[in-house]
């Protein structure tokens, strides 16, 4: 493998990032990315939406998770995303039906996942 294989471009298209696995620091599979939400004033991914399918616990058909997309880094050698909010904390994140989304645009929304990511720690 060369250092060329080993480094991935920081600027992909969305359809490269929809459907990666998104793994905990130890590894786990928790799921995959479903879709991504984008601040279009600020020009920049707000939230990666994800389906849990590693939570035993929590393995609802159809409920999908918004994450702050700052929570998501980029594993090249796995070709995954690892999360950087503690596992136990992801089971309990506020969650919707994949068929009945929040209004996204709604800021009381936007502010309670803040507040439950950041303001909770």
């Amino acid at each position: 493998m060369t250092q060329a294989d080993e480094i991935s471009p920081s600027v992909v298209k969305s359809s490269e990032v929809i459907g990666v696995s998104v793994e905990s620091p130890q590894n786990e599979n928790l799921g995959k990315i479903e879709e991504l939400i984008l601040d279009k004033l600020k020009g920049e991914v707000r939230y990666a939406v994800l389906s849990f399918g590693g939570f035993a616990e929590r393995l609802i058909e159809g409920k999908l998770f918004a994450l702050p997309w700052k929570e998501l880094h980029y594993n090249n050698k796995r070709k995954c995303f690892n999360i950087r909010v503690p596992k136990d904390k992801l089971k309990n994140a506020p969650g919707f039906d994949k068929n009945n989304w929040p209004d996204i645009a709604d800021q009381t929304w936007n502010d309670q996942l803040h507040n439950y990511y950041y303001d909770s720690k």
